[in-house]
């Protein structure tokens, strides 16, 4: 299997064929704007020292500020980092918001760290980072295995330096829909990255004259991007069979209860033992029976090995990187830099209404989302179109291209 890096690296060079970029430009493009490597020191609650290696890659700013989440994952290396913070860079300009990209992390398993252990490990990260971060450098935001809490406290430990700055970072608390401006949390970010797999799910079943309503869905993942997409999938009629996560997999052939299984997972903690459908084997979810497949956690989890053996006629990429490239064109797909795309947008409206001041309703939050992405499925199309190619090279010379002209524009030299 390709490593993410490598994956990441040959989507590109492909798009930069396409458009027939120069190749001085084009390796300009590839090489990050800058990368941090930093050492975490912290005190253990039982008194010990524990040392930790954290990330930040800021890969372009040709367009706007980097932005990208800090995730905490034992498997956070140099590679990863780089190839989601270059996979960034082309998702912002997809979606056509004023960012450039980055991505951070730091190499430690989350549960096996107390809440005020995490809390510590978190504030010397941001010590060690907060001069090269900020409101018009780069705006960290959730990923995996961070959340809210970790925003809070990225950007305390970063106002105790810059003075208060709620736009440093995005994907905020949100204390309630009348108390959301506390911290200037959005409302609507939470469900976001959910949302926007589901409004590109409509899109391309549309595109073949079908709907949510008429289909089977399995879900890979059930954190909040899955949980998110599943239940507005099934408020939509949408029937789904079969979600697994790191801790169970269930199915059920007339449509799993998604409030129920929410709700069971919120209380338990697992999808194991779920009563509202039969327990499968985890590694069966990608190809259980189903019209669509949406996978929602790590990387690289299609590839040449299972290819045959997925039954989906559609995939939606709601994780970053799912879809080996070797195995790329066994089916009708929404790449990942389209398909979930929906929580960067709305973390470029937190940022906004951060600096504004100023806090949108939900529904605004919402209905621009929406246009947002109706937008950007046109613009991929037309460049679908305009060099007959599949949806993933049409969204990556879409983004490449308008990163390639930002660079142009602002007197690159060769």
């Amino acid at each position: 299997m390709m490593n993410a890096l490598a994956a990441t690296n040959r989507n590109f060079c492909h798009a930069a064929r396409i458009l027939g970029l120069d190749s001085k430009l084009e390796k300009s493009l590839l090489i990050p704007f800058r990368e941090i490597k930093v050492e975490c020191t912290i005190p253990k609650d039982d008194g010990t020292l524990a040392s930790y290696v954290g990330f930040r890659v800021q890969h372009d700013n040709a367009r706007g500020p980097m932005k990208g989440g800090i995730r905490y994952h034992p498997e956070v290396d140099h590679d990863e980092v780089n190839a989601l913070a270059q996979l960034m860079t082309w998702k912002t300009a997809v979606a056509d918001i004023p960012y450039g990209g980055a991505k951070g992390g730091i190499g430690c398993n989350p549960m096996d760290l107390s809440i005020t252990e995490l809390e510590r490990l978190t504030r010397v990260f941001t010590q060690k980072i907060q001069d090269l971060i900020g409101i018009h450098r780069d705006v960290p935001a959730p990923d995996l295995g961070t959340n809210a809490q970790t925003m809070a406290w990225i950007l305390d430990e970063y106002s105790k330096f810059q003075g208060h700055s709620p736009a440093v970072v995005t994907g905020k608390p949100i204390v309630s829909k009348s108390e959301r401006e506390d911290l200037g949390g959005s409302l609507g970010r939470e469900a976001a990255t959910g949302r926007g797999v589901v409004f590109a799910t409509e899109a391309l079943l549309a595109e073949y004259g079908k709907s949510i309503t008429d289909m089977k869905f399995a879900l890979q993942g059930f954190g909040n991007v899955g949980s998110w997409a599943a239940k507005f999938i099934h408020e939509k009629g949408g029937k789904v069979v079969a979600v697994s996560d790191v801790t169970g997999a269930v199915e059920n052939s007339i449509g799993i209860d998604i409030p129920a299984l929410i709700e069971y997972k919120e209380i338990n903690g697992t999808l194991k033992d779920f009563q509202g459908g039969d327990s499968m084997d985890l590694n069966d979810l990608l190809i259980h029976e189903c019209d669509v497949l949406i996978p929602c956690a790590l990387g690289g989890v299609l590839n040449k090995e299972n290819a045959a053996d997925v039954k989906a006629k559609f995939i939606i990429e709601g994780a970053n990187h799912p879809t080996d490239p070797e195995a790329d064109e066994e089916w009708l797909y929404f790449p990942d830099i389209y398909a979930n795309s929906g929580g960067v947008t709305v973390s470029y409206f937190e940022w906004v209404q951060n600096i504004q001041g100023f806090m949108w309703e939900e529904e605004k939050v919402n209905f621009e989302l929406q246009r947002y992405m109706k937008r950007a499925f046109r613009e991929i199309k037309a460049m679908c179109k305009l060099h007959d190619c599949s949806l993933r090279m049409g969204a990556f010379s879409l983004g490449v291209d308008r990163v390639a002209r930002a660079t142009l524009l602002r007197g690159w030299e060769a």
